[in-house]
């Protein structure tokens, strides 16, 4: 047993297990804090997940390393040990949920470690039994509903994520799974609800808009919001090329910055608007973007010269009509 899962068993099994865990990492005598030793010990837990992670993390960067170099231990050897890490955290998490088992927070916490490890079925298992112990945890309700969202029934994530909502209105992270889910499962969704698509989409890009409302500065999520509007029938390049410029104002850096003004490119061109298309292109720069930016270049050059047309343009398709939007 390493060092580190004898430190982690030992503040679990000891009658005071901050007091223990601390005299072992000081080798100090240390009085002891009057704290709940369960709480204390599922704590304990955590980090000494985080810490495997981390460790983990690192030891396969370092491999990466000195595999360019030509050195460093054979891929057998790495994975003989991240399987020894990774053996060592489950043993931890057992220990503590066959001493706490109604400790739902820790099963939840034991299901994601599953789940990250590959083992679904043992992951669902720890989250239902979470479920049945405290139902107003909104985060066994969010967790069971993105295993439903990629196993099935969906219709049963629409459920939990309605459930993880209510619970905790104020996390933008429910109405953001939510929305993504309702958007990508459309022909579900309809059923469920008993709506149109063109209702489902709206429901969808609703739930994206209150996720905004809730964390309004998270790029990742205005994005999503605004790549939303490319998959609407019909597409609705307007508003996203609205949503995208309000994507703009959050952006973190100059890489998002640039990748905005090729999705602003993107609807410009989409309606017609050819100059202000290169305007936006003409900004993105960074080397990333060269060949997405020359080849939306290129298009609009066979658009202007009649060689492409537009979907408005064909039979059987509405007329696009100018964006009013200016940049």
């Amino acid at each position: 047993m390493t060092n580190l899962l004898s430190l982690f068993l030992g503040a679990v099994l000891a009658t005071n297990p901050v007091e223990a865990a601390s005299n072992l990492l000081t080798g100090k005598a240390i009085p002891a804090v009057p704290v709940d030793p369960v709480e204390a010990a599922y704590q304990k837990l955590l980090e000494f997940d985080d810490s495997a992670d981390t460790d983990i993390e690192q030891w396969i960067k370092d491999a990466g390393k000195f595999a360019e170099a030509g050195a460093g231990a054979s891929t057998a050897t790495l994975r003989a040990k991240v399987d020894q890490r990774i053996v060592e955290v489950d043993k931890a998490y057992k220990v503590f949920v066959e001493q706490h088992p109604n400790h739902a927070r820790a099963r939840i916490a034991y299901g994601s470690y599953l789940n990250d490890n590959h083992d679904e079925p043992g992951a669902v298992k720890q989250w239902e039994e979470a479920k049945r112990i405290d139902p107003k945890l909104p985060a066994v309700w969010n967790n069971l509903a993105n295993y439903y969202g990629h196993r099935g029934p969906v219709t049963n994530a629409f459920v939990h994520y309605q459930k993880a909502m209510e619970l905790m209105p104020n996390e933008s992270t429910y109405p953001w799974n939510y929305a993504t889910t309702v958007y990508l499962f459309r022909k579900d969704a309809m059923e469920f609800f008993a709506c149109s698509e063109s209702d489902v989409f709206e429901r969808a890009l609703g739930l994206y808009r209150l996720a905004i409302k809730l964390n309004p500065a998270n790029f990742i999520l205005r994005s999503d919001y605004a790549n939303s509007f490319y998959g609407t029938k019909p597409q609705r390049f307007a508003e996203g090329y609205t949503a995208w410029k309000e994507a703009m104002e959050v952006a973190r850096d100059e890489v998002e910055r640039e990748g905005v003004q090729l999705h602003l490119a993107r609807c410009k061109l989409s309606i017609g608007q050819y100059e202000e298309a290169r305007h936006h292109l003409s900004l993105a720069t960074n080397a990333m973007y060269v060949e997405l930016r020359d080849r939306l270049f290129r298009r609009i050059e066979r658009l202007k010269s009649g060689e492409e047309k537009l979907p408005g343009d064909k039979p059987g398709f509405p007329a696009i009509v100018p964006d009013p939007v200016k940049n």
